[in-house]
């Protein structure tokens, strides 16, 4: 059997026939991108005869604030690249996401002290999962003691973290929270999951979902994280990977430092700036007060 993995960089975003139906996002209460987006939604409307309340992938991200590693396209031409994006023009980026299970041993959690409590009922996992862009984030919370979180990769026992934390990232998420704590940089369109831990913490954890959803981990919960089976299809402005090292040069400050000069290129620097010659020098004569 051969198995024959597809390039990365050759997936393009093809329609099959013409979108009818087109989801704006827009942040809220954020008045700086009400103009822009009331201007989008005009152009959709009038210019293109779209339904702009009905959510249709992938997603295209404008650049209207002051950092964005996800938002390759401005707005100041949207029109052109809307038009390009709706007749197939565009590459495709699929951003993994992590799928994130809670399993708690009971549902108050208050009565227990100990893992290894025998009247502890045994984990049972939330009705609902969650799905995660960027990283899952384990930390100490506001407790001041050292804490210990167990890792196991499918369902084997790994190692025992003791630190401030544990980032569990995606590769669009190794440039956000993950990249502070030490972490490397992942292309987006590599299949991974990465695992950064922050250095020495203290006791019970707390746990949050791209920032949202805090909630404390108690002695013998675990949290189980597998990768999403839907991904979040991304359009490029330009491709995969033009487009990942413009952002890095963009929201890391690439490339702003002044670039040193040759020697030849400067001025001779024990030239003397003034007319004065060695003999006057030596001529001129000091005199105490």
């Amino acid at each position: 059997m051969v198995m024959q993995i597809q390039d990365p960089a050759s997936q393009r975003l093809t329609w099959y026939k013409p979108p009818l139906t087109v989801l704006v996002i827009k942040k809220v209460c954020d008045a700086s991108v009400l103009t822009p987006f009331v201007q989008l939604v005009t152009w959709l409307v009038q210019e293109k005869n779209m339904v702009v309340w009905q959510s249709v992938p992938p997603v295209m991200a404008f650049h209207l604030g002051s950092l964005g590693f996800l938002t390759p396209f401005r707005f100041d031409n949207f029109q052109e690249q809307l038009t390009s994006i709706l007749e197939g023009h565009a590459a495709l980026t699929l951003r993994s996401r992590l799928r994130c299970v809670m399993h708690r041993r009971s549902e108050n959690r208050h009565g227990f002290e100990h893992a290894g409590d025998s009247c502890a009922e045994p984990p049972s996992p939330l009705a609902n999962s969650i799905l995660v862009l960027n990283e899952v984030v384990i930390d100490r919370g506001p407790s001041p003691y050292l804490s210990n979180i167990d890792l196991f990769l499918d369902g084997k026992y790994i190692t025992s973290v003791q630190g401030d934390g544990l980032i569990v990232s995606t590769p669009t998420g190794s440039t956000a929270y993950a990249v502070a704590a030490g972490a490397s940089m992942i292309h987006s369109s590599v299949p991974a999951i990465m695992i950064s831990v922050s250095p020495e913490s203290r006791n019970t954890s707390w746990v949050s979902f791209d920032g949202r959803n805090r909630q404390e981990l108690f002695h013998g919960d675990s949290l189980r994280i597998t990768t999403s089976i839907y991904p979040v299809p991304s359009i490029c402005a330009q491709d995969q990977i033009s487009d990942w090292f413009a952002s890095l040069g963009d929201g890391l400050h690439w490339n702003v430092r002044k670039r040193q000069k040759c020697l030849d290129e400067l001025s001779d620097l024990t030239a003397s700036g003034s007319e004065d010659t060695f003999d006057e020098i030596e001529n001129t004569k000091l005199y105490d007060v």
